[in-house]
């Protein structure tokens, strides 16, 4: 994306309002822009408590990680001519993060984590602190930001060191696609590197930024997955000839989860779950059909909390220590512990994985003639002699059963391995960024399963109306518009698997449609 031309007309402005999980995405994504509040009100405050810890530097006072050594060096007293370079080392001896790179769209995010934390006001920063990394968002110039390192307490240290080294023009970022010093990206945007001020380089490091965004990105996921799931399960059932009276409002009435009676009531409106039951149809359909409300409603009830969890920790002042600039004490804590996000995060890939492990049963009924209720083995399109030879979506199974099987692996918690860190210091730790990390995991596996069922209910569907048509049966008229919309727009995407092709192509496809939230799902 661009540093300097087309930029989103709208803003997003730090300071004014708390951030949703939206905002985050919508920045990641480059769809609005970044913009410091420029609200007196505001801007006061956060130079208050950076001239509150001035004075108190001034005074002599004692302040962890201003005039002491860091973490397990707390009892170290640093010289007074040595505080200003304390910051500097900070980030320097962090600088040792390994893995894949963080992407762009996460590393925006991330940026706009740790600048909606530092604009809470009880940080000590500077506002020229908050600029910086304001511009860099603003001029899309992205901190270099190894994956893996951070325990999740104190905070995201290690890879937050890396925006730390960038805003004062060290390491590299990603500008234009292309990687470049980060000396050279500051000057072409007529950026001057930081010197940062005492407590500064503490407050960029050590907090819950990382995965915070990277749960931000993760809730996005999972709430259009939680619809996109109930549709597909739809077709599904119409493919499978199913029985959409198991979704019969009266029934979901007297089990009154919320998000549960939700994603019934999606299937509701899909399915001609008012139509009378034809005798010939099966009384009852195996669980992945018949109890899909009561695994996707789970994700679907777990939104709520999980938002609540997410933006709680996105607008809070989370490191460590906090300066307090209306009653200019100093407050030594632990809000770089990232709990509730590992909590999150480990709830949500759950809940996630569980949702593969559906969708992949829903496509083993659907490609077993035993159970397809009349159709095709595998699928296939074929028909004549040539039928003997085409296999239809009989790999794609296994590949989904493999991704499948790949999601529930990564389904243990992360945040019951705490490690004890740091000489005894970090003890206890939250893991919350590696629960994060596994989370998108699981997401990006469950996308390629639900990639999968995509191609199996645009070809399950097709395939019913042939064997409609050859009984002279009216074709239903997928019922509501809806399920006919949706297979009208796979059709756009999909040709029909009559012959046996490289599927590869159809899956990418259908992946980018699936991140882009490309099918307008249940309004």
């Amino acid at each position: 994306m661009p540093h300097t031309d087309s930029r989103p007309a709208s803003t997003i402005a730090f300071g004014a309002r708390a951030l949703t999980v939206e905002d985050v995405v919508a920045l990641s994504q480059c769809k609005v822009q970044a913009a410091l509040s420029s609200d007196t009100a505001f801007l006061n405050r956060i130079q208050r408590g950076a001239d509150f810890l001035d004075r108190l530097l001034r005074e002599d006072g004692t302040v962890y990680g201003v005039t002491t050594g860091y973490g397990d060096s707390c009892t170290v007293t640093v010289p007074p001519e040595l505080v200003a370079e304390l910051p500097h080392h900070l980030y320097t001896y962090h600088g040792c993060g390994l893995g894949a790179l963080f992407s762009p769209e996460q590393t925006r995010a991330i940026l706009a984590a740790r600048l909606c934390s530092l604009s809470q006001g009880y940080s000590g920063v500077s506002v020229a602190l908050l600029r910086q990394i304001e511009a860099l968002l603003r001029h899309d110039l992205l901190p270099l930001i190894p994956s893996e390192g951070s325990v999740g307490a104190s905070g995201d240290l290690t890879p937050l060191s890396y925006l730390a080294a960038v805003l004062c023009g060290e390491r590299e970022v990603w500008r234009d696609g292309r990687q470049i010093p980060a000396a050279q990206a500051l000057a072409d945007a007529g950026m001057t590197p930081l010197r940062l001020r005492p407590k500064e380089g503490l407050a960029i490091m050590n907090g819950t930024a990382v995965m915070t965004a990277l749960a931000c990105l993760a809730y996005d996921r999972a709430q259009y997955l939680c619809r996109l799931a109930t549709r597909i399960t739809a077709m599904a059932s119409f493919t499978l000839d199913g029985n959409a009276h198991h979704f019969d409002a009266t029934l979901f009435s007297v089990k009154p989860h919320p998000g549960q009676q939700q994603v019934a009531g999606w299937l509701q409106s899909d399915l001609p779950c008012g139509q009378p039951h034809r005798n010939e149809k099966r009384l009852q359909d195996r669980y992945s059909v018949r109890c899909a409300p009561h695994v996707i409603g789970v994700l679907a009830d777990a939104l709520p909390w999980l938002r609540s969890s997410i933006e709680n920790e996105l607008n809070s002042a989370n490191d460590n220590p906090l300066i307090d600039p209306d009653g200019e004490r100093v407050l030594h804590g632990g809000h770089f512990y990232g709990g509730h996000i590992a909590f999150a995060m480990d709830s949500m890939k759950n809940a996630v994985a569980n949702i593969a492990d559906l969708l992949d049963r829903q496509m083993a009924l659907m490609v077993d003639n035993r159970y397809n209720n009349g159709l095709p083995s595998n699928l296939s399109g074929a028909s004549g002699p040539r039928a003997a030879i085409n296999h239809g979506l009989k790999a794609l199974q296994i590949s989904a059963s493999a991704w499948t099987a790949e999601a529930l692996k990564l389904t243990m918690p992360a945040s019951v391995f705490s490690r004890s860190t740091e000489c005894h210091n970090q003890d206890k730790v939250s893991m919350g960024t590696i629960a994060a990390r596994d989370c998108l995991r699981v997401l990006e596996l469950t996308e390629q399963v639900v990639a999968a069922l995509l191609i199996t209910v645009r070809q399950g569907v097709w395939l019913r109306g042939q064997v409609q048509k050859a009984g002279d049966t009216p074709l239903s008229d997928l019922p509501g518009g809806r399920l006919a919309a949706m297979q009208d727009a796979l059709v756009r995407d999909i040709a029909v698997v009559d012959e046996d092709r490289m599927l590869e192509p159809d899956l990418r496809l259908l992946l980018q449609r699936i991140r882009s939230q490309a099918w307008n799902l249940y309004d």
